[in-house]
């Protein structure tokens, strides 16, 4: 949502935000579980209270909810270090984030407004990059920004950094693996000290203080690429978080724009790989800059279950029974399976279906997948 569509900022009440964060913490809890209960219940605050008994139906005997004293914590944190908390749905939440399948209820944001523009191009590359590929980083991140684009990466070595520093007077988003507060890699902290000065901004949806591990970063991709209208891909090796990010575009329906590079380089392999596989090959700014003037904005549909953060309102519905929820746990196994296949071969109503899967997940019992996928999980 930017300013354009309503001169009114809508905002989470203190109280709201806390009752989102505590619900976003707690145990078994995911962007998409996340708005599945409160599209059930209506409200994070009644979520909360029912949190125990949904997860006791799926199976599980104790349930950890985050408490209310943790989150106050982590509120004061983000205050202390300068940062603060965005909900999906305020003014300065990214506005295409909310297209992607599972956009994060929050966002750990410090900086400035950059966050809103719904002109942004991501650009990731090689951590271990050539002088030629930095510079190539460079020139596509500052004729960007000349005409209006911010850029979005990871703060990673290489690519990620040369697009940065040179995006520093035109806008730049650097997003986090881990916890706003871990800098990672240690030695860009005056790099991000000079991105923040500017005008830019760092952003993560994990938790403060929390270090990245190896599986956080492709999580981390999905956000380069939800954040932003297109992709550039700069010396990518075959196997690289690079593409990642750009998988993770082609599942947004974000375009790819590769940089070809020399046939002998290893690095040049994934980003040459997906020009064959039909990415657009971007010899410079200038390609990517009439592609995306000659098409416009991409046709993003809104993800199903965008909450209001101003619409939140309590709701009483009937609960499902033990005779649907034996019908699905024998239907699901550990191939996954779509949703709707499950609904048509259960017979089951599907607003009480979701809310089984919810007790399911909640209880450790139930993964989710790509594609509105589910399965259960073994052993």
């Amino acid at each position: 949502m930017s300013g354009a569509t309503s001169n009114k900022t809508r905002c989470l009440s203190e109280s709201q935000r806390l009752a989102w964060l505590r619900l976003i913490r707690s145990e078994n809890i995911g962007p998409a579980t996340f708005r599945d209960l409160l599209n059930h219940t209506g409200s994070a605050e009644k979520a909360l209270e029912l949190l125990p008994e949904l997860s006791r139906r799926g199976g599980k005997r104790s349930y950890r909810l985050c408490s209310e004293d943790d989150a106050a914590d982590e509120l004061e944190a983000h205050r202390h270090f300068g940062a603060r908390l965005v909900a999906l749905g305020e003014a300065d939440y990214p506005p295409h984030l909310k297209h992607i399948d599972g956009p994060p209820p929050l966002l750990s944001v410090k900086g400035g407004a950059v966050t809103s523009t719904p002109r942004m191009v991501a650009i990731v590359g090689a951590r271990n990059a050539s002088l030629s590929g930095r510079k190539l980083a460079g020139s596509f991140a500052r004729d960007l920004g000349m005409h209006g684009f911010a850029i979005a990466s990871g703060l990673a070595r290489g690519i990620d950094a040369a697009a940065h520093e040179a995006a520093l007077q035109t806008g730049t988003l650097a997003v986090f693996a881990g916890g706003l507060n871990v800098l990672y890699p240690p030695e860009h902290e005056r790099l991000l000290a000079a991105l923040i000065e500017t005008g830019g901004a760092a952003v993560s949806e994990m938790p403060f203080g929390w270090k990245p591990r190896g599986r956080d970063f492709p999580r981390r991709n999905r956000l380069i690429s939800g954040v932003s209208l297109g992709v550039v891909v700069i010396e990518a090796a075959k196997k690289s978080g690079s593409l990642h990010t750009a998988r993770y575009a082609l599942e947004q329906n974000r375009d790819i724009y590769a940089v070809p590079g020399s046939p002998l380089d290893p690095r040049s392999e994934g980003a040459n790989g997906l020009i064959r596989q039909g990415a657009i090959l971007a010899r410079s700014a200038e390609d990517v800059l009439e592609d995306l003037g000659n098409r416009g904005d991409p046709a993003l549909p809104l993800f199903q279950g965008v909450l209001d953060p101003a619409g939140e309102k309590p709701v009483l519905r009937s609960e499902p029974d033990d005779r649907l929820r034996s019908k699905i746990t024998a239907a699901l196994g550990p191939s996954p399976i779509e949703i709707d296949e499950l609904i048509r071969f259960v017979e089951g109503n599907t607003r009480l279906v979701n809310v089984i899967l919810l007790e399911l997940e909640l209880a450790g019992r139930l993964e989710r997948h790509a594609g509105q996928k589910v399965s259960l999980v073994m052993g």
